[in-house]
C-alpha cells in the first residue's frame, strides 16, 4: 500500500463528486487515481491544476491562458485578490512540488501526499467557487467595449501558427492537447510568437446519409479527395486524415474540435449515393461564430461526383481567402480517373489499406486492399492512385523478405515510376520513392523526390517526417525542422510517436532537458506508460515498462543492454533470448544487435551459440555494405564490424573499419557515450588510436550540439 493511500481515497470521493459536471477535470483526476506510480500522480495533479487555473485566467482575468506558466498566472491572480489567499498558498506549493514529476530522481516520494493535500483543497474550494457562481456575467456593453478593445493577442488565439510523425496511439482531453499545441509552437517550436494564420482547416469524417454501413466507404473517399484538393494549395495548411480519424464518433462541438487541433475551421460534410444520384452537404464551421461560416448542398449525378470534389475544395479555399495559383487550380481540377467503377473498387481498397495502417496486425486488410486495387486497375489500367495503393501494400509484405536480396522490394519501385507515368505530379508517388531511395541508400535522390511530393502536396506531413529521419545522419537542424513540420501537419494518433522522436532528436544533440519536455508531452497525448518509461531510459524504468508491455521489442532489447552495461550477464542474455524471440514471431531481422547478443553468451559461456552471432552480424555488416542499404551509408555497419573484430583481437581488421567509420561528418550523444563505455572495445580502448577516435567523434558531436544550439537561438528559442 502506498503512503499516500488515504489522500487518493479523498480524491476518489471528489471525482465521485465532480461527474459529469466538470468533464475535462474529471478526466484528469480519473487519470490521477488510477495510477501508482508516484511520477505519473504528480504529473496528473499538475495537470488537475492547469485545468482550473486556465478557466480562472479566461473568467477572472478576463483573457486566455494561452502559454504562460501557470506560476505568472497565480501569481497574477494573488496580485489582484482574485482567490483567496490559502489558495493561492496550496496552488504555489503544488505548482512547485509537481514539476518534480518530469524528473523522477530528483524528488521524494513523501513529496506526493502533500501534493495531493493541496490539490484536494484547491479542488474543494474551486467546486465551491463555481457553485456559487463567484464570477458574474459581463454586461451587454461590457462585452461591446471588450470587442472594441481586443488586442492582437485574442485574435491570435483563434489562428493556428504558420511554421514550425512510426505510428499509432490516440489523443486524449480538450485542454492537454490544447496545453499541447501551444506547447509545440511556442515552446519547442521556439520562444518568440510565431505568425499565425487563419487558413488552417481540418476536414472531419463525413458522416453517411442511410443505414448502409457497407457503403461507408463512399463517404470516406469523399472526404479523402476533397481534403486532398485543399492540401495542394499552399496558401491552406490542412491537416492529416490521420489527424481527424479520432472525431469519426463523438459528440465534441466543432469549437472544441479546432481548439484541439489548433485550426480556425473544420469541414464537416454528410454523404449519400442512391441509383445514379449523389447529395453532398458541406458546412464550413469556424469557432465563435453562431452557426456555419458557410454551407452547400450539392444534388448531383454520380458520373459527376469528380467534379463536385474539386468545386467544393475551391469553394472552401474561397471561403478561406486562400490563394490559389494556376497550377494549384490545375491540380485540384485534374480527375484521377475516367472511371467510376474503378474509382469505387479504388475507395474500398483506400478504406481496407487505412485499416492495415490502424492495425499492423490486420494482415487480412491488407490482402483485401491489394485485390481491390487490382480490380480498380481492370476497369481503368492508367489509374495512377491505384499503383501507389499497390505500391504501398507490395512494401509492407515484403519488406523483410527482400532485405537482403537484389530485388529488395523492387516492385515497389515498379509501380510508383507507373504511377508517376501517368499523372507525374502525384504528391505520394514522389514520397514513396523518396522513401525507397532511402532505404537503399541514395539519400540525395531521397530528398530530391521528397522536395517534389511537397511542391505537389506543401500539406505532406509524410513527407516532412521522411526529410527529417534522412537528415538526421548529417543535419540534425534540418532533421529536427522538417519533423516539427511534420507535427504540425498531423495532430492525430501518430504525433505522440512524432514528438518522441523529436525528443530523441534533441537528445542526440545534447539538449536532454527539451528531449524530456518532449516525451513528457507525448505521454500526456496517449497515456502510453510503457512508451513512456522506455523513453526515460534505466533500468528502474524499464522494469516498469515491461511489467506493462512485456512484449515490447524496445523494452526487452534495452533490458539486456542495461543488464549488460551493470556485468549481471545472465538477467542479460535473458532479456536478449526474449528479444529474438519477439523478432521471430513479428518476422522482423535486427541488423545491428547480434554481436551485442554474442557477447552475452560469451560473459555467460556458451562461446559455441556466441560466435553464431558474432557471426550472423558479420554477415548482416557485410550485407548491408555490398547492398550499399541505408545503414552502410550512414558507415554504422563498420562500427559494429570493428566491435567484432576488436573482441576477437584482430587490431587491424577493428582499426581498418574504425576509420572508414570515422569518416562520419556529425556525431550524436550516444554515440559519445557508446564508443567510451562499448565492452567490445576493451582489448584496444587505452591504444593512442582509438582514443583519438573517440576525440574525433566527441569533437564532431560537439559541434553539431553548436549548430543546433544558434539555430534554436536564432528562433527564439534558447536552449535550457
Amino acid at each position: 500500500m502506498q503512503i499516500w493511500s488515504a489522500e487518493i481515497k479523498e480524491l476518489e470521493t471528489l471525482y465521485t463528486s465532480i461527474k459529469g459536471r466538470f468533464p475535462v477535470l474529471e478526466k484528469e483526476l480519473e487519470q490521477l487515481i488510477k495510477f501508482e506510480d508516484a511520477n505519473v500522480i504528480l504529473l496528473y495533479s499538475r495537470r488537475c491544476l492547469e485545468v482550473i487555473i486556465t478557466d480562472l485566467c479566461e473568467h477572472e482575468l478576463k483573457r486566455p491562458r494561452k502559454t504562460e506558466p501557470l506560476k505568472g498566472i497565480i501569481d497574477k491572480l494573488h496580485h489582484e485578490e482574485k482567490i483567496p489567499s490559502h489558495i493561492i498558498a496550496s496552488m504555489q506549493n503544488l505548482n512547485t512540488l509537481s514539476t518534480f514529476g518530469a524528473h523522477p530522481k530528483e524528488f521524494d516520494p513523501e513529496q506526493v501526499k502533500p501534493v495531493l493535500n493541496n490539490l484536494t483543497t484547491i479542488i474543494k474550494w474551486y467546486l465551491k467557487y463555481k457553485d456559487t457562481q463567484a464570477i458574474s456575467k459581463p454586461k451587454p456593453e461590457e462585452v461591446r467595449d471588450e470587442i472594441k478593445t481586443t488586442d492582437d493577442s485574442t485574435e491570435q488565439q483563434k489562428k493556428p501558427k504558420k511554421k514550425m510523425i512510426l505510428l499509432l496511439s490516440g489523443l486524449a482531453l480538450v485542454v492537454v492537447i490544447v496545453v499541447v499545441v501551444l506547447f509545440i509552437f511556442d515552446i519547442i517550436g521556439g520562444g518568440k510568437r510565431i505568425e499565425e494564420l487563419e487558413k488552417s482547416i481540418a476536414v472531419l469524417p463525413f458522416k453517411l446519409l442511410s443505414d448502409e454501413p457497407d457503403k461507408q466507404y463512399l463517404a470516406d473517399g469523399m472526404m479523402d479527395a476533397i481534403l486532398l484538393h485543399l492540401s495542394k494549395i499552399e496558401d491552406l495548411r490542412v491537416l492529416a486524415r490521420t489527424s481527424v480519424e479520432q472525431y469519426r464518433e463523438t459528440d465534441k462541438t466543432a469549437t472544441m474540435i479546432c481548439k484541439e487541433l489548433d485550426v480556425a475551421y473544420v469541414l464537416e460534410g454528410s454523404f449519400q449515393k442512391y441509383g445514379n444520384q449523389v447529395r453532398l452537404i458541406v458546412q464550413l464551421i469556424q469557432p465563435g461564430r453562431e452557426g456555419h461560416a458557410w454551407a452547400r448542398e450539392y444534388d448531383r449525378e454520380w458520373k459527376d461526383i469528380l467534379f463536385v470534389q474539386s468545386e467544393v475544395a475551391q469553394t472552401v479555399a474561397k471561403e478561406l481567402k486562400a490563394a490559389i495559383t494556376p497550377e494549384e487550380k490545375q491540380l485540384i481540377e485534374k480527375t484521377p480517373t475516367s472511371s467510376l467503377t474503378a474509382l469505387d473498387f479504388f475507395q474500398r481498397g483506400r478504406e481496407e489499406n487505412w485499416k492495415y495502417w490502424m492495425d499492423n496486425d490486420n494482415r487480412e486488410a491488407l490482402e483485401r486492399a491489394e485485390d481491390l486495387y487490382l480490380e480498380a486497375l481492370k476497369y481503368d489500367s492508367t489509374f495512377a492512385q491505384a499503383y501507389t495503393g499497390l505500391a504501398m501494400v507490395y512494401w509492407n509484405k515484403h519488406y523483410w523478405e527482400t532485405y537482403f536480396s537484389d530485388e529488395f522490394v523492387d516492385s515497389f519501385l515498379i509501380l510508383t515510376n507507373i504511377a508517376l507515368s501517368y499523372d507525374n505530379q502525384l504528391s505520394e508517388a514522389y514520397t514513396w520513392k523518396g522513401v525507397y531511395y532511402s532505404e537503399i541508400g541514395k539519400p540525395e535522390q531521397a530528398i530530391e523526390e521528397l522536395d517534389k511530393a511537397t511542391k505537389y502536396n506543401p500539406n505532406d506531413w509524410l513527407a516532412y517526417w521522411h526529410k527529417g529521419s534522412l537528415y538526421m545522419y548529417n543535419d540534425l537542424v534540418k532533421s529536427i525542422d522538417n519533423s516539427q513540420k511534420a507535427a504540425i501537419l498531423n495532430r492525430g494518433a501518430q504525433l505522440p510517436d512524432i514528438l518522441r522522436w523529436i525528443g530523441s532528436l534533441y537528445n542526440f544533440s545534447g539538449f536532454t532537458e527539451k528531449g524530456k519536455n518532449y516525451r513528457l508531452e507525448a505521454f500526456k497525448l496517449d497515456g502510453d506508460s510503457a512508451e513512456y518509461y522506455k523513453s526515460l531510459g534505466g533500468l528502474e524504468f524499464l522494469l516498469k515498462g515491461y511489467a506493462i508491455d512485456s512484449n515490447d521489442i524496445n523494452i526487452l532489447y534495452n533490458l539486456g543492454n542495461n543488464y549488460m552495461s551493470l556485468g549481471q550477464h545472465k538477467e542479460s542474455l535473458k532479456y536478449y533470448k526474449k528479444y529474438i524471440e519477439r523478432l521471430k514471431t513479428l518476422g522482423n531481422l535486427s541488423i545491428n544487435n547480434m554481436h551485442r547478443i554474442g557477447w552475452a553468451y560469451w560473459q555467460n559461456g556458451h562461446k559455441e551459440e556466441a560466435e553464431k552471432y558474432f557471426d550472423m552480424q558479420v554477415e548482416y555488416c557485410n550485407g548491408v555494405i555490398e547492398l550499399g542499404r541505408s545503414y552502410a551509408q550512414n558507415l554504422y555497419p563498420y562500427y559494429d564490424l570493428a566491435g567484432v573484430y576488436a573482441f576477437h583481437g584482430e587490431k587491424d581488421k577493428a582499426y581498418e573499419n574504425l576509420r572508414i567509420f570515422n569518416q562520419r561528418k556529425i556525431e550524436h550523444l550516444w554515440m559519445v557515450t557508446l564508443i567510451k563505455n562499448d565492452p567490445l572495445f576493451d582489448s584496444i580502448r587505452d591504444e593512442e588510436e582509438f582514443q583519438k577516435i573517440v576525440r574525433d567523434v566527441e569533437a564532431k558531436y560537439q559541434a553539431e550540439h553548436e549548430r543546433v544550439r544558434k539555430w534554436l537561438e536564432e528562433q527564439g528559442d534558447l536552449p535550457g
